[in-house]
């Protein structure tokens, strides 16, 4: 009952008409990035981290929440109108999406899309509300070692999970790492890592790492592999809305993709990626017209997409109740969090609870938003496809710098921006992942201080690591992502 009433106050900041405005800058914003290859709301809110920086961190949070949404929302129209996932959590709806567009069915599949979105992102939302305030609660009970073994187990899940293999996940987490602990350490006054460059003291600033790894990495990348010429669109034709066919092989995927997604998106190392095949794989499984999969069955964009937007709402959990990120997206949002003095965790909601619920009340605002947005105005979202690659990503990257410069005006910072951007470009070309760079670079930190504090107390004896119940079976868990493979794969080689 407590979290109604919060949530009805919160409906009584985002319904403000500032905060409204920005609700609807960040969703039209977000279903544009989503629309346009290559660029998803990791990169959009990095970019926008250093612009902001002067808007009411409520106003700006629920523009980040938009951005969010939106791109979840986009993503699906180029998968579906020219066979290119806008983001990561669409690739499925590629799959059966451009299919249906080219036998006649692109409006559709479209439909379905939207109107699963929405369903999802509204069913995930109301979990969010009643979940979010249950675990900040219980995460007041966390001792200095539970904090620490909960961020083993968000680096040792992000790195075996994440990118072709462990050895590339580790390598990106220990960058991260590294890159964490340059700087001044606060508890001996030691200068780690500087190289006697006083810039360096306050250590890397995490904007400048966010906008190198995902501007100046992606645009190298996109660069050294640009090729003329614009990928083929498929005109929408035929019937222009969903039969009452399609609402029947529709509702129960929107359902089940919200089931998937929503729990796996808030597990370390969750991501949109994997809900979405799962998602993908069931529907094709329970289906009885499992023939029509390969050729656009309507399913097969139902329920993914489905489960992309409940993964996105299910990635604020532990964001905002824990301050873990899962996901390289919500590593962005965590540095907009500190770039305010906000630490996401309990505190935050009794401290704050205008941003906190405010925010959780602008994403009731925003799907309704997207709904609108997307479902008539495909046609000039798909208009977007024609900006010049060269003249879109020479924008994103002039934007970039200005902004690393308005952060603090050292030439430093520049120097670490073309440097770390070409560490990302390198780490695009030999697939290592890049959310593990971002998790070490912000939790890093965090689990150094949560140690010294923990052995501190128990005067340096480390078996108070696991003197819980929690910190001793999350370090458990954490030992089983690093293990379990290796004796799956001996006993597999000696089967």
């Amino acid at each position: 009952m407590q979290s109604f009433e919060l949530l009805l106050q919160g409906f009584s900041v985002a319904l403000q008409p500032t905060n409204l405005m920005w609700a609807l800058l960040g969703s039209v914003l977000g279903t544009a990035i989503g629309v346009l290859p290559g660029i998803g709301p990791a990169l959009t809110i990095a970019l926008l981290l250093p612009v902001t920086i002067s808007v009411a961190p409520t106003s700006a949070f629920i523009m980040f929440a938009g951005v969010l949404y939106g791109a979840m929302y986009g993503g699906s129209t180029t998968s579906i109108l020219i066979n290119t996932p806008g983001e990561s959590g669409s690739m499925m709806t590629a799959l059966e999406g451009n299919k249906m567009a080219r036998s006649g069915r692109g409006a559709a599949a479209l439909a379905t899309a939207a109107i699963g979105s929405f369903v999802a992102g509204t069913i995930a939302t109301l979990l969010l509300t009643f979940a979010a305030p249950v675990i900040a609660e219980i995460a007041f009970y966390f001792k200095p070692a539970d904090y620490f073994a909960l961020i083993i187990l968000a680096f040792t899940s992000v790195a075996v999970v994440m990118g072709s293999s462990r050895v590339r996940g580790f390598i990106s987490l220990f960058i991260g790492l590294a890159l964490g602990v340059v700087g001044i350490d606060k508890m001996t006054g030691a200068a780690r890592l500087t190289f006697g460059v006083p810039g360096l003291f306050d250590g890397i600033e995490l904007t400048v790492v966010l906008v190198s790894l995902f501007a100046v990495g992606e645009i190298l990348y996109v660069a050294s592999r640009y090729r003329r010429g614009a990928g083929d669109t498929t005109a929408l034709k035929g019937q222009t809305w969903m039969t009452k066919q399609d609402w029947k092989r529709s509702w129960k995927p929107w359902l089940r993709g919200t089931a998937l997604g929503f729990p796996m998106g808030a597990l370390p190392a969750g991501g949109s990626e994997i809900p979405t095949m799962l998602s993908y794989t069931l529907e094709r499984k329970l289906s009885k017209h499992s023939e029509e999969f390969g050729h656009g069955a309507i399913e097969g964009v139902a329920g993914p997409e489905a489960a992309n937007n409940a993964a996105a709402a299910g990635m604020l959990v532990p964001l905002l109740t824990l301050g873990l990120p899962t996901s390289a997206t919500a590593a962005v949002l965590l540095a907009a969090f500190q770039n305010y003095g906000l630490q996401p965790g309990p505190f935050l909601f009794t401290s704050n609870p205008e941003l906190i619920w405010g925010l959780i009340a602008s994403l009731y605002i925003g799907n309704v938003m997207l709904l609108v947005l997307n479902l008539p105005l495909v046609g000039i979202w798909v208009k977007l496809l024609l900006i010049p690659r060269p003249q879109l990503y020479a924008g994103i990257l002039v934007f970039a710098m200005i902004g690393i410069w308005g952060l603090s005006g050292q030439v430093i910072d520049l120097i670490v921006m073309v440097t770390v951007g070409i560490v990302g470009y390198v780490m695009r070309v030999y697939d290592f992942p890049i959310a593990p760079v971002l998790i070490g670079l912000i939790l890093g930190p965090m689990a150094e201080v949560q140690l010294r504090t923990a052995l501190a107390a128990a005067q340096g004896n480390p078996v108070v690591l696991v003197s819980t119940p929690l910190s001793a079976i999350m370090l458990v868990i954490a030992a089983l992502f690093l293990l379990a493979p290796i004796v799956l794969n001996r006993l597999k080689a000696n089967a």
